[in-house]
């Protein structure tokens, strides 16, 4: 072992995993508890508020919804989550057009409600079944997760080379840096062979919403040019 590797005690505080599980819970308990208070009569709805709920959705989505959007394993969760995410992100912006205070507290009980169920299943689902993903950091994750939740930037390479990285690790750092991308932007993937697993898997997940181009093709190595399609497209 490395002097400067970290030693710690699985399934404990010491374990990173689970100090990264402990910052999502407690993001998540945070904006619950701001939440619930929007629920009483007369209460002020503020756009931080709403902008920091968005964050929360975006951030999910760079980051732990896209590590795990290409397993198997995880995959129809992610699918699941993804479609609850966008009805909470649209009910969350209906409620700021809410001029009733008594009305809009009601539907600040809904969101409340559908918001609990939703991020109930991320910390008691989706992180554990994370955690047990080859290939999947979660610890630096969350680490990402934590900076788009603070407005921060990730920097995402134009060139991603996998061809040093376990065969069972490759998918899930490929999958993120795709769910960065805007419509009409792209990266280049560095393979030692020709991917034709992933770009099924690319096939199942994002179905139409992606293009796939090869800028070189063998013997030694394989460059592929994913672009993200644009929405208006």
């Amino acid at each position: 072992m490395s002097p400067a590797a970290e030693v710690f005690i699985q399934a404990t505080d010491t374990d990173p995993d689970v100090r990264a599980r402990a910052v999502v819970e407690e993001t998540h308990r945070q904006l619950l508890e701001q939440l619930v208070a929007l629920t009483e009569p007369h209460q002020e709805l503020t756009t931080a508020f709403t902008d920091q709920l968005h964050r929360l959705l975006t951030a999910t989505e760079q980051t732990l919804y896209a590590a795990a959007s290409g397993a198997a394993e995880t995959r129809l969760l992610v699918r699941a989550l993804r479609v609850t995410a966008e009805i909470i992100g649209r009910h969350t912006d209906s409620l700021t057009a809410v001029t009733d205070s008594t009305e809009r507290a009601g539907a600040a009980r809904t969101l409340a409600g559908m918001l609990t169920v939703h991020l109930g299943v991320e910390r008691t689902v989706l992180l554990p079944a994370l955690a047990a993903l080859p290939g999947a950091d979660v610890s630096a994750l969350v680490g990402d997760f934590s900076t788009v939740l603070a407005g921060g930037r990730l920097e995402d390479p134009e060139i991603v080379d996998v061809r040093e990285i376990p065969h069972g690790q490759r998918h899930p750092r490929i999958f993120t840096r795709f769910a960065r991308l805007a419509g009409g932007e792209s990266f280049v993937l560095v393979n030692n062979h020709d991917p034709k697993p992933l770009r099924r898997e690319f096939e199942a997940t994002h179905p139409g919403r992606f293009t796939w181009e090869y800028l070189e093709s063998g013997p030694e190595q394989w460059q592929i040019r994913i672009t993200r399609v644009d929405d208006d497209a």
